[in-house]
Protein backbone atom coordinates (compact mmCIF):
# COMPACT_ATOMS: atom_id res chain seq x y z
CA UNK A 1 0.00 0.00 0.00
CA UNK A 2 1.39 3.35 -0.89
CA UNK A 3 1.46 6.33 1.73
CA UNK A 4 -1.59 8.15 -0.21
CA UNK A 5 -3.53 4.91 -0.43
CA UNK A 6 -2.68 4.47 3.47
CA UNK A 7 -3.67 7.58 4.21
CA UNK A 8 -6.73 7.43 2.41
CA UNK A 9 -7.45 3.88 3.61
CA UNK A 10 -7.51 5.54 7.45
CA UNK A 11 -9.49 8.11 6.66
CA UNK A 12 -12.26 6.14 5.05
CA UNK A 13 -11.94 4.17 8.28
CA UNK A 14 -12.89 7.09 10.60
CA UNK A 15 -15.35 8.51 8.53
CA UNK A 16 -17.36 4.75 8.53
CA UNK A 17 -16.83 5.29 12.29
CA UNK A 18 -19.26 8.35 12.48
CA UNK A 19 -21.27 6.34 9.84
CA UNK A 20 -21.88 3.58 11.84
CA UNK A 21 -23.17 6.15 14.99
CA UNK A 22 -25.61 7.57 12.10
CA UNK A 23 -26.22 3.65 11.19
CA UNK A 24 -27.26 2.82 14.82
CA UNK A 25 -29.84 5.29 15.07
CA UNK A 26 -31.29 4.42 11.42
CA UNK A 27 -34.11 2.95 12.17
CA UNK A 28 -33.90 0.39 9.26
CA UNK A 29 -30.92 -1.32 11.13
CA UNK A 30 -31.96 -4.63 11.85
CA UNK A 31 -30.92 -5.54 15.37
CA UNK A 32 -27.89 -7.67 15.14
CA UNK A 33 -25.67 -5.18 12.83
CA UNK A 34 -27.16 -2.56 14.97
CA UNK A 35 -25.78 -3.89 17.85
CA UNK A 36 -22.55 -4.22 16.43
CA UNK A 37 -22.77 -1.07 15.30
CA UNK A 38 -23.03 0.11 18.98
CA UNK A 39 -20.47 -1.88 20.60
CA UNK A 40 -17.97 -0.38 17.62
CA UNK A 41 -19.12 3.14 17.90
CA UNK A 42 -19.03 2.87 22.11
CA UNK A 43 -15.34 1.76 21.79
CA UNK A 44 -14.10 3.88 18.86
CA UNK A 45 -15.58 6.65 20.25
CA UNK A 46 -14.46 6.49 23.73
CA UNK A 47 -11.61 8.98 25.01
CA UNK A 48 -10.09 5.90 26.72
CA UNK A 49 -8.42 2.61 24.71
CA UNK A 50 -8.87 -0.51 26.58
CA UNK A 51 -5.62 -1.34 25.71
CA UNK A 52 -3.10 2.14 26.42
CA UNK A 53 -1.15 2.46 23.82
CA UNK A 54 1.66 3.26 25.84
CA UNK A 55 1.96 -0.72 26.18
CA UNK A 56 4.72 -1.37 23.69
CA UNK A 57 3.15 -2.82 20.42
CA UNK A 58 -0.11 -4.20 21.96
CA UNK A 59 -1.01 -0.22 22.36
CA UNK A 60 -1.75 -0.14 18.98
CA UNK A 61 -2.99 -3.27 17.90
CA UNK A 62 -6.38 -2.32 19.12
CA UNK A 63 -5.74 0.87 16.79
CA UNK A 64 -4.68 -0.69 14.07
CA UNK A 65 -6.26 -4.25 13.45
CA UNK A 66 -9.34 -4.23 16.13
CA UNK A 67 -11.00 -1.35 15.20
CA UNK A 68 -10.59 -1.72 11.60
CA UNK A 69 -11.76 -5.27 11.26
CA UNK A 70 -14.93 -4.51 13.68
CA UNK A 71 -16.13 -1.28 11.57
CA UNK A 72 -15.43 -3.23 8.50
CA UNK A 73 -17.75 -6.16 9.89
CA UNK A 74 -20.12 -3.18 10.76
CA UNK A 75 -20.30 -2.26 7.54
CA UNK A 76 -20.93 -5.17 5.62
CA UNK A 77 -23.56 -6.46 7.62
CA UNK A 78 -25.41 -3.09 6.82
CA UNK A 79 -28.16 -2.97 4.61
CA UNK A 80 -26.86 -0.90 1.57
CA UNK A 81 -29.23 1.71 1.95
CA UNK A 82 -29.01 2.83 5.22
CA UNK A 83 -24.75 2.93 4.59
CA UNK A 84 -25.41 5.29 1.78
CA UNK A 85 -28.15 7.50 4.39
CA UNK A 86 -25.67 7.51 7.54
CA UNK A 87 -22.67 8.52 5.51
CA UNK A 88 -24.41 10.82 3.87
CA UNK A 89 -25.00 12.27 7.08
CA UNK A 90 -21.76 12.09 8.48
CA UNK A 91 -20.04 13.66 5.69
CA UNK A 92 -22.10 16.51 6.86
CA UNK A 93 -21.53 16.09 10.58
CA UNK A 94 -17.88 16.94 9.77
CA UNK A 95 -18.38 19.58 7.48
CA UNK A 96 -20.08 21.17 9.96
CA UNK A 97 -18.49 20.74 13.17
CA UNK A 98 -15.44 20.01 11.78
CA UNK A 99 -14.98 16.88 14.72
CA UNK A 100 -16.01 13.26 15.64
CA UNK A 101 -18.60 12.88 18.77
CA UNK A 102 -17.58 11.02 21.91
CA UNK A 103 -18.75 8.76 23.87
CA UNK A 104 -19.28 8.37 27.44
CA UNK A 105 -21.00 5.08 27.28
CA UNK A 106 -17.99 3.90 25.37
CA UNK A 107 -15.50 5.06 28.21
CA UNK A 108 -17.95 3.45 30.80
CA UNK A 109 -17.60 0.52 28.57
CA UNK A 110 -13.92 0.48 28.79
CA UNK A 111 -14.08 1.31 32.24
CA UNK A 112 -16.54 -1.74 32.86
CA UNK A 113 -13.92 -4.14 31.18
CA UNK A 114 -11.08 -2.92 33.44
CA UNK A 115 -12.69 -3.51 36.68
CA UNK A 116 -13.69 -7.13 35.81
CA UNK A 117 -10.88 -7.85 34.52
CA UNK A 118 -9.08 -6.19 37.40
CA UNK A 119 -11.87 -7.97 39.91
CA UNK A 120 -10.74 -11.42 38.08
CA UNK A 121 -7.33 -11.49 38.61
CA UNK A 122 -7.95 -10.11 42.31
CA UNK A 123 -9.74 -13.07 43.05
CA UNK A 124 -7.67 -15.98 40.52
CA UNK A 125 -4.87 -14.41 42.39
CA UNK A 126 -6.05 -14.50 46.44
CA UNK A 127 -4.59 -16.95 48.18
CA UNK A 128 -7.27 -19.37 49.10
Amino acid sequence: MTTMNLRDWARRIKRDALTLWFACRDPATPWGPKALCWFTVAYALSPIDLIPDFIPVLGYLDDVLLLPALIWLAVRLLPPEVVTRSRVRAEEWVARTGSKPTSKTGMALVIGIWVLVAAGLAWWLWPR
